[in-house]
């Protein structure tokens, strides 16, 4: 059976006609918009099951990491065939294991960034010009929102002294890349999850990044109840190693927000390894990779 997903460039366009085709062919999951980008692009969640909580996961945050919303929707599609057909994928019993539990998708946080990573200039409207003297004609490796601020340095969470680092390293302001912004959660992308993990039914976060092949998990000395174990069988079943961040990917990120803020596990994985944007091709070998990994993280 041909599936819906591909290994194609999903812009704007072609994401919502693939959230469209999941939600047409699969009953049982259910879409909802949890807010809506700098330039009026809808954040789609997807929910699987119910629960008192749910395993949150999501991906693109940076606009030149657009491969991750392929890889995530390869598992969403796969997860909601087996569960549809009672069947097993990567070795676990779908219904069973999802009995009581629920799962929350964010498959691209940033719609803006990977519009113009994606498109270029002609993503940027009226602010082309401007746009293009600040990336310096090169939007390939745009990462940030249309508003030119990295959505995970915008997090509050060690926010100042990751300012104080951005400055150090000559970023001032609206860049393609690693721009906190004016203050914590001043853009819509930020708010958008931020309000998803303050309605307390959230009990871990996993954030798809490329690339390294690691997985970050603690926050500085925080590290919450579960998360060295839950690191250890991420790693295991990837080989990803476990890392530390350092200097400016360190602060000012989902996960060291959710572990400051909320005290529970949540993690980073870098996929693959290359220079990003990674090709789109390799989105499957990289989800072949990673499936177990993602269906674990869903039950634990």
């Amino acid at each position: 059976m041909k599936k819906i997903i591909d290994a194609i460039e999903y812009d704007y366009l072609k994401y919502k006609k693939a959230i469209d085709k999941l939600c047409d062919k699969y009953s049982i999951l259910n879409r909802s918009i949890i807010g809506k980008s700098c330039a009026g692009r809808d954040i789609y969640a997807l929910k699987l099951g119910k629960s008192t909580d749910y395993s949150l996961i999501t991906a693109a945050f940076h606009g030149s990491e657009h491969i991750t919303t392929n890889i995530l929707l390869y598992f969403i599609e796969d997860l909601c065939e087996a569960l549809t057909n009672a069947e097993c994928l990567a070795g676990v019993d779908t219904r069973k294991a999802l009995v009581g539990r629920g799962i929350i998708f964010v498959p691209r946080v940033n719609p803006d960034g990977c519009e113009i990573s994606i498109h270029g200039a002609s993503a940027c409207g009226s602010l082309s010009e401007s746009m293009s003297r600040i990336c310096k004609g090169d939007f390939t490796h745009w990462n940030a929102n249309f508003r030119g601020v990295d959505i995970n340095h915008n997090f509050d969470a060690g926010w100042r002294e990751l300012r104080s680092l951005e400055r150090q390293s000559g970023i001032y302001g609206p860049s393609p890349t690693r721009y906190g912004g004016i203050k914590p959660e001043s853009e819509p992308e930020t708010l958008a999850i931020t309000k998803l993990c303050r309605s307390g039914r959230i009990r871990h976060a996993l954030a798809l990044h490329t690339q390294g092949e690691v997985i970050y998990w603690n926050y500085g000395d925080e590290k919450p109840p579960r998360s060295e174990k839950m690191a250890e069988i991420m790693a295991t079943s990837t080989g990803y190693a476990l890392d530390f961040p350092v200097g400016l990917s360190m602060g000012g990120g989902f996960k060291d927000w959710f572990i400051s803020e909320l005290k529970k596990p949540a993690f980073t994985v870098e996929l693959g390894k290359g220079e990003n944007p990674l090709p789109i091709d390799e989105a499957p070998k990289i989800y072949s990779r990673v499936k177990e990994m993602l269906m674990l993280f869903s039950i634990m």
